[in-house]
């Protein structure tokens, strides 16, 4: 894109948490690429950002203010670019308002400042990445087809969708995967994505709203509050209890997974078969030849951390499902990996609390399970003393101290036949992990080095 720089050069832009994601350090990189004038701030210290600070510190156009916040630095500014996580109704927020400052987020900013594009996105509680690697793989083997460039975006691990302004070009594709945080992005703007899917609505990050599912779906709702006549959304059968027909501004279009049934699909579960119709539909808007979907379908090998299988040990097939953070996707993938008349699955749970209702995993756990590992945490103790319980049905149920005792317990009780499920149902925040991806890095790590 020409020009791009001159959007940003000398405007002062207070970047409002840095983290050590990546995706914080991905943008204030560019922007200071540009010519901003940035001011840094974040609750972390110096020490422990020192990784992203590191890798700032050629740019004299950056101010940082760490450890802490002040109000001034809300005041007198072109934009606030707000991280994820950071609540809407905090003072810091509510002055840059107050001196009616735009308030955008990586994406949103993005969009804002990109030439006319496509723009397509994907929510949902649990299947969003799925979904959204789905339609990217599918449209980017395509380009030739579709005569213009493809681009992943949103909620990419340690990656910022901003940057994207230096390559993408009016007519090209952005593919992007949108938590209810950059959805925050999308209703101050007032905008929504030209084609959105929205996979299913249930319980999580209830500490940050809450408790209220209302505050959550109408962060979430905001993928297609703005459409226009032309726009789509697409969204699974589960999704009509929450959407109606006339809360779509564009069309309509609800999936059906028996439209796939007959597809190779090497992703387990049947809340995947339903991701795929959606990936599906989406790639069918394109005119993609279904002779060309069916054929990156049959390729496709599935998601890191999404009922990842991740090797055979000793006759114990072990999946790897550390992005299950709610009970609820837990569930799911008890239900896509198990056997409820074998009950075969040692399952490995729990992590930090998240204030979320567990009273249906506890009930689903005997249904499938032979034995039970408890990661100890703040989280694991909400349901410690229920699952225990579960001995008196002929369930084994252990807690280790520790990811690496953790693991060991489940291999060493696993026997022949049966499935190691790593499916935390719990956050990752907490004493053991900077965060989900430093989790999952962790538990691939220990199953790969098993002898």
């Amino acid at each position: 894109m020409q020009n791009y720089k001159q959007q940003f050069k000398g405007k002062k832009i207070t970047v409002m948490g840095l983290g050590l994601l990546g995706r914080g350090l991905g943008y204030t990189k560019f922007l200071a690429e540009c010519g901003a004038e940035l001011t840094v701030t974040d609750l972390k210290t110096k020490e422990q950002l020192a990784t992203s600070l590191k890798a700032l510190e050629k740019f004299s156009n950056i101010k940082y203010v760490l450890g802490e916040h002040k109000l001034e630095d809300f005041r007198d500014r072109d934009i606030i670019l707000k991280a994820a996580g950071v609540p809407m109704d905090s003072i810091y927020i509510a002055e840059a308002r107050k001196n009616k400052i735009p308030i955008d987020m990586d994406v949103s900013l993005f969009i804002k400042s990109a030439p006319e594009i496509k723009v397509i996105g994907i929510t949902g509680t649990r299947g969003k990445s799925m979904t959204t690697t789905l339609i990217y793989e599918i449209l980017k083997q395509n380009e030739k087809l579709l005569k213009h460039k493809v681009y992943p975006g949103g909620n990419l691990r340690g990656v910022a969708t901003l940057p994207l302004l230096s390559k993408i070009k009016k007519g090209d594709i952005l593919v992007c995967e949108l938590d209810s945080w950059q959805l925050q992005g999308f209703g101050e703007d007032k905008m929504s994505p030209n084609i959105s899917v929205f996979t299913s609505f249930m319980p999580d990050h209830m500490n940050y709203y809450k408790n209220s599912m209302e505050k959550y779906f109408d962060d979430k709702a905001n993928i297609f509050k703005f459409q226009k006549g032309n726009d789509i959304l697409v969204i699974t059968p589960e999704m009509k209890k929450f959407i109606k027909k006339n809360h779509a501004k564009g069309k309509l279009i609800v999936v059906n997974s028996k439209n796939v049934a007959g597809w190779n699909f090497a992703v387990p579960g049947e809340h995947q078969k339903r991701n795929l119709a959606c990936a599906v539909e989406v790639a069918r808007q394109f005119k993609i030849p279904t002779e060309n979907i069916r054929k990156i379908v049959k390729d496709f090998k599935g998601l890191e951390g999404r009922l990842q299988y991740l090797r055979t040990f000793k006759g114990v097939k072990i999946y790897n499902d550390n992005n299950s953070t709610t009970p609820e996707a837990t569930i799911a993938g008890l239900r896509a990996v198990g056997d409820k008349k074998k009950k075969k699955v040692v399952l490995i749970v729990g992590g930090d609390d998240k204030k979320l209702d567990t009273t249906n995993l506890v009930k689903e756990i005997p249904k499938w399970c032979s034995k039970v590992v408890m990661f100890k945490e703040r989280g694991t103790e909400t349901i410690k003393d229920k699952v225990f319980k579960f001995k008196k049905k002929g369930v084994e149920v252990y807690e280790e101290e520790g990811l690496e005792n953790t693991v060991k317990r489940a291999v060493s009780v696993a026997k022949k036949g049966e499935t190691i499920l790593y499916s935390p149902g719990f956050s990752s925040f907490g004493k053991y992990f900077k965060n989900e991806y430093d989790r999952n890095d962790q538990f691939v790590k220990l199953i790969k080095n098993l002898k």
